[in-house]
């Protein structure tokens, strides 16, 4: 966890957020990590960009299309359509836990064209003051296999990568909307 750059209640509140919301098991070859982003931008409005398990491409940068199925209830699949670049082309995806009361989403990798075996991760949000004002601090956590031919340090390094782009578009999308004063919930972006 990197809360390096944080106050220390941003710190204290993130490792307590980590014990309460984001265990993981992790078997022999697998690796886990956690990343928090502070978020210049109220819980509500960042919330309404992450609970869309239907539209992940609001602020992933490498997801292209997604086409969903169900009505967006814990079972619900969707397909993520990755954009080139990635060594990865689909991603079938199922959405495992969700709570709008406490701003917990889960998902897990099911299957698709990508090296990401039994992937799992928790998404949670809570309110911080940033900069003297509404913000959210996001923490999001992850358990993967490591896939052979690679070490678990590879691993979590490149899956920490991909969190970090989404979480600073996340980041970035969250604060370009709560500049236009847009501090409600989005729907329908």
């Amino acid at each position: 966890m990197n809360v390096n750059s944080y106050g220390f209640a941003s710190a204290a509140a993130a490792a307590e957020y980590l014990k309460r919301h984001h265990r993981h098991e992790t078997g022999e070859n697998q690796c886990s990590a956690a990343l928090v982003k502070l978020i210049k931008a109220p819980v509500p409005l960042v919330w309404s960009l992450v609970r869309r398990f239907d539209e992940p491409q609001k602020y992933k940068p490498f997801v292209s299309r997604c086409v969903a199925r169900g009505d967006l209830e814990i079972g619900s699949l969707r397909e993520v359509d990755v954009k080139s670049g990635l060594p990865a082309t689909t991603s079938t995806e199922r959405l495992e836990f969700l709570d709008d009361d406490e701003h917990i989403l889960s998902m897990r990798i099911i299957g698709g064209d990508h090296r990401l075996q039994n992937y799992f991760s928790i998404i949670s949000l809570h309110p911080e003051i940033v900069d003297g004002r509404s913000g959210t601090l996001v923490i999001e956590s992850f358990v993967v296999d490591v896939p052979e031919g690679n070490t678990k340090d590879e691993t979590c390094y490149f899956v920490e990568a991909l969190i970090k782009c989404n979480l600073k578009s996340l980041a970035d999308v969250s604060e370009q909307l709560a500049v236009q004063d847009r501090t409600e919930p989005i729907v329908g972006l």
